[in-house]
């Protein structure tokens, strides 16, 4: 896919509004793709999850402890698609 998130809104909860290159745009609930363990614990705090930021170097979204996400599994999760080579199972237990 290869599409860079260009905006990164935080909504509610643990959700964010993405915005790619492509135009598409779309809200991502961040829970269903990661557990709040390793590099990921501190983003359970609320405030800490509302630090996320666009890293543009790597077209993904990332947080000021390094935690980032691949903007494929993003794009996938928006727009409905498959990731290829990947289930939904393997890309949710990914992190």
């Amino acid at each position: 896919m290869l599409k860079d998130i260009v905006r990164a809104q935080p909504t509610t909860d643990y959700c964010l509004y993405l915005c790619f290159e492509d135009g598409v745009e779309g809200e991502v609930d961040i829970t269903q793709l990661i557990h709040f363990t390793g590099i990921f614990a501190p983003l359970k705090e609320p405030a800490e999850f509302r630090k996320v930021s666009v890293k543009p170097e790597l077209g993904t979204i990332c947080w000021p402890n390094g935690a980032d996400l691949d903007p494929d599994v993003l794009y996938a999760q928006i727009t409905g698609q498959n990731l290829p080579n990947v289930s939904a199972e393997e890309s949710r237990t990914a992190d």
